[in-house]
């Protein structure tokens, strides 16, 4: 194009012009139900609970939509929804922070967050959006709540349970994370993955899901998916799969018998104490059995278990930390000694795990020889290989003082021991997990209310919801969770949703209750079975099931009397790429695993994992730190694109760093991959001639090399390197006075995914010979709905190729030939005879001669 034809680059009046024109035209939209190639692109939906997006978040939809974008210009029908993850504690807090009501805040968050997505240009389909605070949605996640209650899979019980005294409810175990103690780097504490506050210890009544009852599944498939290894590896973690044998302990003259998993049966004949978890609810039996228990010494044993409570979970199991505990007054027999052994409480024994109890083998356990040492206990070798008088043995051996035992190997033997158990009928083999129900209620506001009433007069008559199910009913109700279901009875389906009423003061009561539970007008109901008062629960679900499910809702967001249409369920999941941060690993991925199966279960879906394949982006830092407000360091993406447009910032976001690690953010930088798109704006509308084809060998060879590169890059989420390729393309056809519109339209097409408004404005202009790029007609053609360039293979073969010269695989020259002679093995074995340097080794018969094409030409001749 002449000079004439300039046009200064402005991205902010472009970009917003191209946004209007796809939304219009309904570019990015698709009928699901007539797509031939589906490919579902998902990204997580964001939390609406701040001022807006911040930059992690378009880091990660960015790289989401790259793929989005190639994978259209590959030939696929993409769908790629977005939504809000409106509900639950995030979004409620920010209301509370700003002094709005939450249902109030979410309308103003959700124009915020919905107009920053349209300005960050990615291919959403706007016809398929999600809030999970809209009622036409949580009326199918209660619906998923009152199923999993009907399969016997949803429990409600009084347990320890962790404890946000700032966000002021209960968190589930993968919500609370470590973190080192203020002013120490040894001592861990346990925190709330929110709000950085240290966590406590409550008794409440709580709703669980017997997620449990998945573990092996969820853990057997893991290896198989197609996902990030450090995902995997941390959900292989988390569950945490361990086997070993039940053992029953007997506390003498009394009917007590405490079971006690170990993965060390083979060290039963050294069990010299017991330790009880300071929460373990046979502590208080014991003690109140104890007639001859002084009221001094009970206060002392009550004293030790409050504190131990107040600690974190974390803290209590470092290893080296010095051990603390008090004996509870009472002996029980080792079952295979018969010797009477002590029965303490420490706090380095936890409730989460096992039974809450542990046999104490001090010769051959750590914590186990601190204690016994600390407290003069007995320490007993059954393991031969150490030196117990100086520290435990904790590795293979001989076992030995174990009577039948004596001689065998273990651990090869472990196996052999638990059988031996089992036949003495002492215990039994079991596996344990150290995945925990998940804890499914919040004491919260802003969450969908637990679809659940409770029933007195039921309860009283001791009729619970599963009596009433008939023998032959359809819905076949599995074993239900060991606790007492009288009274309790889901909302029916006719009855969903159980709306969330609008009340003024919503704020959280911190005593364990919820602040529905003020409202008697929310509360008050009838049994929906003998239609006496009864009472709603006044507990909200955790905002982590609103996310289980919402990827299967895309797909069906106008369907309003079923959870979603199976027809499109069928063609379009499981999603093809799911693209999110690994630290969701434990907990919305495995959440997401979990509501999936037993979907599956219910014969909704035919398939048990909900994403093909997930992929892991890193961090977003800025100059060196972690962003955060406190620093002053978070980058607001608005800012940005209002300085330099959404297409800069998307590439330079893409550019910093691989997508798979995360990125430093430099303003500096940004200025940088500014200039860039500025020059490509400036050669393609003024600098450089468009002549029809390209004709230039080096070009096409260049520009094939190209396509080649950026197509394997973006293929594995290297999109660094491919913008790299392309700027080095950039500086070779800058250096040129004339390009065919073939090569400038193939360059447009390698940067769309990148930046995709300069790249449909430039190429509208080639491609309608519209230099101004007028409004589009009916028959407008989006650069993003065009083919993806191929690299022909016949333009990257090199004019001259070296072909290494050996006799008997030792180099002895090296020829090069032109290309095309290369493929002729005669030639090439007559030009190497040829060579001085291989005649002088040719003295022996030749005996064979090997030829690998273009690369390698070997002699093998007999040696003398």
């Amino acid at each position: 194009m002449s000079q004439k034809d300039e046009q200064k680059y402005n991205p902010v009046q472009l970009e917003s012009k191209w946004q209007k024109v796809w939304e219009s035209k309904n570019t990015f939209s698709l009928n699901l139900d007539n797509a031939k190639n589906p490919f579902y692109n998902l990204m997580m939906f964001p939390y609406p609970s701040a001022e807006g997006l911040h930059a992690g978040n378009m880091y990660a939809f960015v790289g989401a939509d790259i793929r989005a974008r190639f994978m259209r210009m590959k030939g696929y029908d993409v769908f790629e929804p977005i939504g809000l993850d409106g509900f639950g504690i995030h979004s409620e807090n920010y209301a509370l922070k700003i002094g709005k009501h939450p249902i109030e805040q979410a309308e103003i968050s959700e124009k915020n967050f919905y107009r920053q997505l349209h300005s960050i240009g990615n291919s959403f389909d706007w016809k398929h959006t999600v809030e999970t605070y809209d009622s036409n949605y949580y009326k199918w996640t209660q619906w998923i709540f009152a199923e999993m209650f009907k399969k016997g899979l949803a429990y409600k019980k009084k347990a320890s349970v962790n404890w946000c005294p700032s966000c002021k409810t209960v968190l589930a175990d993968e919500q609370v994370i470590s973190k080192s103690k203020e002013n120490t780097e040894t001592i861990q504490i346990s925190v709330c993955e929110r709000c950085d506050t240290e966590v406590i210890k409550k008794d409440l009544e709580q709703w669980f899901f017997k997620i449990t009852d998945y573990a092996d599944r969820l853990l057997n498939n893991a290896p198989k998916l197609n996902w990030s290894e450090i995902v995997k590896i941390a959900q292989i973690n988390w569950i945490g799969k361990s086997e070993g044998a039940k053992i029953e302990f007997r506390i003498q003259n009394s009917e007590f018998r405490i079971p006690v998993f170990t993965t060390r049966p083979d060290t039963l004949f050294g069990a010299t104490f017991l330790v009880l978890s300071p929460e373990h609810p046979i502590v208080s039996e014991i003690l109140d059995w104890q007639t001859n228990l002084s009221i001094a010494r009970k206060n002392e044993i009550l004293k030790y278990i409050d504190t131990a409570k107040k600690k974190s979970e974390q803290e209590r199991a470092v290893v080296d930390k010095e051990k603390t505990g008090v004996f509870i007054g009472v002996y029980t027999i080792n079952p295979v000694t018969k010797k009477e052994i002590p029965i303490w409480i420490a706090d380095y024994v936890v409730m989460g795990y096992g039974t809450g109890v542990i046999m104490a083998v001090p010769a051959h356990d750590l914590r186990d020889y601190d204690f016994a040492k600390k407290y003069k206990l007995e320490i007993k070798e059954v393991i031969k290989g150490g030196n117990i008088l100086k520290e435990a043995y904790v590795g293979s051996g001989e076992i030995v003082n174990s009577g039948d035992w004596d001689g065998w190997k273990v651990p090869q033997n472990i196996s052999k021991a638990i059988k031996w158990i089992q036949d003495k009928e002492l215990g039994k083999k079991e596996v344990n997990f150290h995945l925990r129900d998940w804890l499914i209620s919040r004491q919260r506001y802003w969450g969908p209310p637990i679809p659940m009433v409770f029933c007195s007069t039921c309860a009283d008559q001791g009729i619970s919801w599963a009596d009433l199910q008939s023998p032959n009913s359809h819905r076949e109700v599995s074993k239900p969770a060991e606790w007492n279901s009288a009274g309790w009875f889901p909302v029916g389906d006719e009855d969903l949703p159980v709306k969330l009423p609008y009340i003024e003061n919503y704020k959280p009561i911190g005593t364990g209750g919820s602040p529905l539970a003020t409202h008697p007008e929310f509360y008050n109901t009838k049994c929906p079975n003998c239609k006496n008062d009864a009472v709603r629960e006044t507990d909200v679900s955790d905002t982590f099931l609103d996310s289980a499910w919402y990827f299967l809702r895309y797909v069906s967001t106008e369907t309003k009397d079923k959870i979603f249409s199976k027809e499109r369920i069928k063609k379009w999941l499981p999603v093809d790429i799911y693209i999110g941060g690994a630290e969701h690993a434990v907990l919305h991925l495995l959440y997401s695993r979990f509501v999936t199966m037993f979907l599956y279960d219910l014969n909704l879906i035919d398939f048990e994992e909900p994403y093909k394949r997930f992929f892991a982006h890193g961090l977003l830092i800025k100059e060196g730190a972690k962003m955060s407000k406190s620093k002053g360091n978070v980058i607001t993406p608005d800012k940005y694109i209002a300085k330099f447009g959404a297409d800069t910032l998307r590439c330079y976001l893409m550019f910093i760093g691989q997508f798979s690690q995360g990125g430093d953010f430099y303003d500096t930088g940004i200025e940088g991959m500014n200039r860039f798109l500025k020059r490509v704006w400036t050669l393609f509308t003024s600098n450089v001639e468009l002549v029809e084809k390209e004709s230039d060998k080096e070009a096409l060879k260049m520009l094939h090399k190209t396509i080649k590169g950026v197509t394997k890059d973006i293929d594995k989420f290297s999109y660094n390197t491919a913008i790299a390729k392309l700027m080095e393309l950039y500086n070779f056809t800058a250096t040129r006075e004339r390009v065919g519109i073939d090569f400038a339209i193939s360059y447009l097409k390698l940067l769309a995914p990148f930046a995709p408004h300069i790249t449909e404005d430039l190429f509208q202009r080639f491609t309608n010979k519209n230099n101004q790029s007028s409004i589009i007609n009916n028959q407008f053609n989006s650069i993003h709905l065009s083919k993806w360039p191929e690299h022909n293979p016949k333009f990257l073969e090199e004019d001259e190729v070296l072909i290494v010269v050996q006799v008997n695989g030792k180099i002895r020259e090296t020829l090069k030939v032109k290309s095309e002679k290369s493929k002729d093995k005669g030639f090439i074995e007559k030009k190497a005879k040829e060579s001085k340097k291989v005649q002088s080794f040719l003295k022996g018969k030749v005996k064979r001669v090997v030829y690998i094409p273009g690369k390698i030409f070997n002699f093998v001749i007999e040696e003398s």
